[in-house]
């Protein structure tokens, strides 16, 4: 490696996915943009194909729902396959649904039963706090007290144990970016009888992913930070189709009733087979239309591609960042750098802002940086080093 603006060119010449990056807006006030990790960025093409529904709706009113070029009956379908290819899954097993925490815990409700003995729930120290909460609630809501029921720990596979029900584990911490051993935790949950799923936030369209192969039970993800589907964009969901046949407790409504016969009303529910069946509403189009213009670009780069150059970058800017931070994420990680700096991080991030470099700050003092495979180049990696230095030289 080289810490040069040439050689980091060159290696952006090289590149087979730098084509990627006109695929996207960068804002004009940051085009050093490193937050992805946070909200992506939009795609060209996102626009396009909300206005097209915007068409649809203006010209088709109600008959949109099968007559729009994509009807909107079977739009959440176009996203199917690029989900199951994105997670390792066979396309029943995965729906774009909801928001992360609300699909979080109508998981819950299936997979979260507790009885006289195992009875705990094991999340990861530092978990994501929407995730801390929602366990804390479906502890508290079958009776038990979350100080005593809720299990933290920093090595989740040492502390699985018989008395544990549900692990929930974000495969990626939000604030370390440490990546965990998912094969691992699933054996030894299993080992367990104990249920495991998966806060995939930080790792759908970060980290390669084999769900179904890996016999993961469940998990759920938001798609607008790595997955570029803008803000409060729509989340995804996986269940191993061995639960698919189950009877499962599972909170019901009409888009989980078989498609063949929704319309009909009938007054039994009959589900879809496979995770289509936890669906409760009809989907916001307009959502699904901006994550189909960023999964179109997930399927053309292909995720181990994509985790090729995310290594490669990750590396690089931990190699220009090398004398000025303590990088706090081990190597275990995605595309996210989290470090401490030796200025104050809040004035510095408000000064990269101000020359144009989009960081994020998790306060007191720590920063967290991504270098996005998708959009992001090596030059982009050169240029953030070459400005914080110039900042604090």
């Amino acid at each position: 490696m080289n810490d040069s603006l040439e050689w980091a060119l060159e290696q952006d010449a090289a590149d087979e996915l730098a084509p990627l990056r006109e695929e996207f807006l960068f804002p004009p006030a940051t085009p050093l943009y490193f937050a992805g990790h946070s909200l992506g960025l939009q795609p060209r093409r996102a626009r396009e194909y909300v206005l097209q529904e915007l068409d649809d709706w203006a010209r088709h009113g109600v008959e949109g729902h099968f007559s729009a070029r994509h009807p909107w009956f079977s739009y959440h379908e176009l996203l199917t396959a690029p989900t199951a290819r994105l997670v390792g899954a066979l396309p029943h097993e995965v729906v774009v649904m909801n928001t992360l925490s609300v699909n979080l815990h109508l998981l819950m409700v299936s997979f979260y039963r507790p009885h006289s003995g195992k009875h705990r729930i094991l999340i990861e120290r530092g978990a994501f706090p929407s995730d801390q909460y929602a366990v804390a609630s479906q502890v508290r809501f079958h009776g038990y007290d979350p100080a005593e029921a809720v299990v933290e720990s920093d090595e989740p596979l040492r502390d699985l144990k018989p008395d544990v029900a549900l692990a929930l584990i974000g495969n990626v911490n939000y604030l370390s970016g440490r990546a965990y051993d998912m094969p691992a935790l699933v054996r030894a949950a299993h080992a367990q009888e104990c249920i495991i799923g998966f806060d995939l936030a930080h790792g759908a369209g970060n980290l390669e992913l084999a769900l179904h192969e890996w016999r993961v039970d469940f998990a759920a993800w938001c798609n607008y930070k790595y997955l570029n589907a803008g803000p409060g964009g729509l989340g995804g969901v996986f269940i191993h189709e061995r639960h698919a046949g189950e009877d499962l407790p599972r909170f019901e409504g009409w888009w989980g009733h078989d498609k063949a016969h929704r319309f009909e009303m009938a007054p039994k529910y009959s589900p879809i087979f496979g995770a289509e069946a936890w669906q409760l509403s009809n989907p916001p189009i307009l959502q699904l239309a901006a994550l189909r213009a960023s999964m179109e670009l997930f399927d053309r780069a292909g995720m181990p591609a994509l985790r090729r150059k995310g290594e490669r970058l990750t590396a690089y800017l931990e190699f220009v960042l090398r004398d000025i931070c303590q990088v706090l994420t081990p190597p275990q990680r995605g595309s996210m750098l989290t470090v401490r700096f030796r200025w104050d991080a809040t004035q510095l991030v408000g000064a990269l802002r101000s020359h144009g470099a989009a960081v994020d700050l998790r306060p007191p003092d720590i920063v967290r940086i991504t270098p996005m495979p998708l959009y992001n180049s090596f030059a982009d990696v050169q240029r953030l080093g070459a400005l914080l230095r110039d900042l604090h030289g």
